[in-house]
């Protein structure tokens, strides 16, 4: 059988094991449109702006531990694209973008969209190939698989020339082995296990990454039982696994002298699956670093390296019992008679069912909605893991395709929802299994916070302007009729149960905007 680059490129892929592309073509890509059309098994969903593309790739890898692939038209396209590759880079998510360019004795015409498209792809991929032959194309598509899925994951970037994608002669290629993921040295496993013994105070495991799967937690709570060490989360997580039954963990707080406090009691600080906390940003006076200068930190597993194995090896260097502590229990908090994040995470919490994914970009109403969801049904958290907003509604999109039998909820503040609610299209023509609730508080909230926390004094009605989404308010409800999924508005707690209820019910996606 003849094979085009496009085809035989697809075709790699596909034998990868690659069966998601989540796309938003252009001319340029018309050989792999038609190359994905014919690849059995593909499927194809499309986004109406690259930022809900890349997005829905980093939820779809968060919850399938494989990539997608993106499908995206030249520099622009994916330039569009880049603060959700970001994110995704930041979670650590397996992501393959296929990008097309100009035919190669096209570009030094520099027609209208010329760019440098690897120079584009850069910044927010781990890895980054350009094809060089029809024939090259299938041997770029075998190696990113192997790049995206280099432990925990990678953001990797093809790119392809038009003439490489619609010229013959070229043959799929076999897959090539995945790397298993690297270990802790026995050294690294010795010294954490000699600090937490001879701790002068309280230890805390500051855990992230795979450390959050819901195995390595068990591991991290019989750690907990022999030690006493306090579990801490890092504060945006690519996917924690919690609820009732699991091992419970506190989430650092956002705001870094909180954080700082937190931290503060303990005299020992084993970091797992993650990095040293630092502050978001920087502040007139206050320090970047967050744990403190009276603790001694020890790194026991990095982010690529096995965060399970790591706490394994710790868990029997410590004789721990075979019995986690911490083990979560049901709890329902009482909703608020207000409608806020608080009552709303009650609600939620006491409704939702065995194995929802919670995509989270409630922003300033997130540490409530976390707080009051603890002892909800098993549940997986995803959160804004690089801080780039306008990931919420397309993570939802990427952990509903990979997921298809389970509940997804997206808590979402409006003004960055308005970054990607094109998502709402994509969840309406493929159905998806999404309830969405919309915080409309008509404000960018946490710039209002952030304000003086910089130092900013006696600000006026020119920046306060800049920080409002009033005059004219969002109406949610209209902008999601207008990309054909149901929505209701509510203003009480007994609304939004009845609306809650029936959206859980609903066959594909329904929003809920809640007036807080």
């Amino acid at each position: 059988m003849t094979f085009n680059g496009a085809e035989a490129f697809v075709a790699t892929l596909s034998a990868c094991g690659v069966d998601t592309c989540f796309a938003n073509p252009g001319t340029s890509e018309m050989q792999l449109v038609a190359a994905i059309d014919r690849q059995p098994g593909m499927r194809a969903v499309l986004g109406l702006f690259e930022g809900v593309v890349t997005g829905a790739a980093d939820g779809y890898a968060r919850m399938a531990d494989k990539p997608a692939v993106t499908l995206l038209h030249l520099g622009p396209g994916l330039g569009n694209g880049l603060a959700n590759l970001h994110n995704a880079r930041r979670a650590a998510s397996p992501v393959i973008n296929m990008v097309g360019d100009h035919a190669t004795y096209h570009l030094h015409f520099n027609a209208p969209l010329t760019s440098d498209a690897a120079g584009v792809a850069r910044p927010m991929s781990d890895w980054v190939r350009t094809a060089q032959s029809s024939r090259d194309l299938a041997q770029a598509g075998a190696e990113a698989f192997v790049a995206a899925m280099e432990w925990p994951g990678k953001v990797a970037t093809v790119i392809v020339p038009a003439d490489h994608a619609w010229n013959t002669g070229a043959a799929p290629v076999a897959p090539r082995p995945v790397p298993p993921p690297p270990c802790a040295p026995p050294e690294a496993i010795a010294q954490a296990a000699k600090a937490i013994r001879e701790s002068d105070g309280p230890v805390a495991l500051l855990l992230g990454g795979r450390a959050l799967r819901a195995e390595a937690l068990a591991m991290a709570g019989r750690i907990a039982a022999a030690t006493g060490a306090k579990l801490v989360c890092e504060t945006f997580a690519a996917r924690l696994q919690r609820g009732t039954g699991r091992v419970g963990i506190d989430r650092l707080p956002y705001f870094g002298e909180q954080a700082a406090a937190f931290l503060d009691p303990y005299r020992t600080i084993v970091v797992c699956g993650t990095e040293p906390p630092v502050a978001f940003f920087a502040y007139p006076g206050k320090p970047s670093e967050l744990t403190p200068s009276h603790a001694h930190l020890v790194r026991l597993a990095g982010l690529r390296e096995d965060a399970l194995a790591a706490l394994t090896a710790l868990a029997e260097a410590l004789d721990a019992p075979a019995e986690p502590a911490g083990r979560v229990a049901r709890a329902i908090p009482p909703a608020d008679q207000r409608l806020d994040a608080h009552s709303i995470g009650a609600v939620v919490a006491d409704l939702m069912p065995v194995d929802t994914i919670v995509s989270d970009e409630g922003l300033t109403a997130s540490a409530a909605l976390f707080d009051a969801t603890k002892g909800a049904a098993p549940h997986d958290w995803l959160m804004v893991t690089g801080g780039a907003i306008g990931q919420g509604l397309p993570v939802a999109v990427g952990a509903a395709v990979a997921c298809p039998k389970r509940q997804v909820i997206a808590f979402q503040a409006d003004g960055s929802g308005m970054y990607t609610l094109q998502a709402l299209w994509t969840m309406a023509r493929e159905r998806l299994n999404v309830v969405t609730i919309i915080f409309n508080n008509a404000s960018y909230a946490i710039l209002n916070i952030e304000l003086s926390r910089v130092g900013v004094q006696n600000a006026g009605p020119k920046a306060l302007s800049m920080l409002s989404l009033d005059h004219p308010r969002l109406d949610w409800c209209a902008l999601a009729a207008g990309m054909g999924v149901p929505a209701e508005r509510v203003v009480t707690v007994e609304q939004f149960r009845a609306a809650f209820e029936r959206g859980l019910a609903a066959a594909g996606p329904v929003l809920i905007e809640a007036m807080v």
